[in-house]
Order: structure tokens, then C-alpha cells, then sequence
């Protein structure tokens, strides 16, 4: 276990993981909820540190977006307690793995984070399912696209909590 502490105070465990959106009101609170949700199911929660953040200030404070919260509780998952957060310097050496929904959000990190730690950023959907695609934006469509959305993200939730549980389960050493 490391020493160090993510932005909200609490000791890096074994593992951490980023979700970085635009504003941090639809797509990466879904993640964060939905991989909180699947870490909780595979009892795997207490070894992972997770949070998610935006690459822009607007929402910064603010609860994710009402379509969101809606989705997420469909499924029984609640992230209406998530609060928005700009993505800063210091998650490039706090987080492990720091996942964009998009090809934009990658290439705005990438651009922001020091050379030494662009191995720490990923596409989700690339690192989680294979495929060079982005988690489609649903926040200027209706509520199918936030369910969309969800059940994509879902999928590659699924996906990275099943890899992240074999590593962690193996012995070292």
C-alpha cells in the first residue's frame, strides 16, 4: 500500500482508477458508480481507490446530471452523493489508471499530464473492450441515450473489474 492520498484525503490502496469526462456530470459519474458497484459485488472495494473527475471546470462542485442520477438508480446504483471535480496536475501521480471517455478528453491529458505518466492514461473502451471508440456524450440527447450509455459502460466495467480482480488475487512473489 502506498502512502500517498487521492484529492479527497483518503490512503492510496492497491490499485487506483480515474474516469475522466468533459464536465464530470454524466459519463465518468456513471463509470465511477457502476465500477464502484461491480468492485462491491467481486468484495474487491476495499483494495481499489476510485473518483472521477472532468477535463473542464464548469460543473465543478455540482451534482452529476439528473439523467444520470436516474439511470444509475434504475439500476440501483447511487452516485446522486458525487459531486464534480476538475481533473488536476497531481491525479497523473495519484491515480494508476486514468481512463477517458473520449478520444478528445485522452488528447486534452495527454497534453496536460507529464510525458512520464501518458502509460497512465487510457480510452476506456480500448483498454476495457478492444475497440477504439468513444463512450458516446448523451447529455444534449434524451434519456435512451444516458441508458445507452449506461449499458456500454457497464460492459467495460465488467470487463475491468474481472481483469483488475485477477491481478489483485494473484500471490506475489
Amino acid at each position: 500500500m502506498t502512502e500517498s492520498r487521492v484529492p479527497d484525503g483518503r490512503e492510496k490502496t492497491s490499485i487506483s482508477v480515474l474516469f475522466v469526462c468533459m464536465g464530470n456530470i454524466c459519463r465518468s459519474p456513471l463509470a465511477e458508480g457502476i465500477f464502484r458497484d461491480g468492485l462491491a459485488r467481486a468484495q474487491l472495494a476495499e483494495l481499489v481507490t476510485v473518483d472521477s473527475a472532468g477535463t473542464g471546470n464548469w460543473h465543478q462542485g455540482e451534482a452529476p446530471d439528473v439523467r444520470s442520477v436516474e439511470t444509475a438508480a434504475r439500476h440501483g446504483i447511487d452516485i446522486s452523493g458525487q459531486r464534480a471535480r476538475q481533473l488536476v496536475s497531481e491525479d497523473f501521480d495519484l491515480f494508476d489508471m486514468i481512463f477517458a471517455m473520449d478520444r478528445s478528453n485522452e488528447s486534452t491529458m495527454r497534453a496536460r499530464a507529464p510525458s512520464a505518466r501518458h502509460d497512465r492514461i487510457f480510452l476506456f473502451l480500448d483498454h476495457t473492450l478492444g475497440s477504439r471508440a468513444d463512450v458516446p456524450d448523451p447529455y444534449y440527447g434524451g434519456v435512451d441515450g444516458f441508458e445507452d450509455v449506461y449499458q456500454l459502460l457497464r460492459e467495460g466495467c465488467t470487463e475491468l473489474v474481472s481483469r483488475l480482480g485477477r491481478e489483485l488475487r494473484q500471490p506475489s512473489g
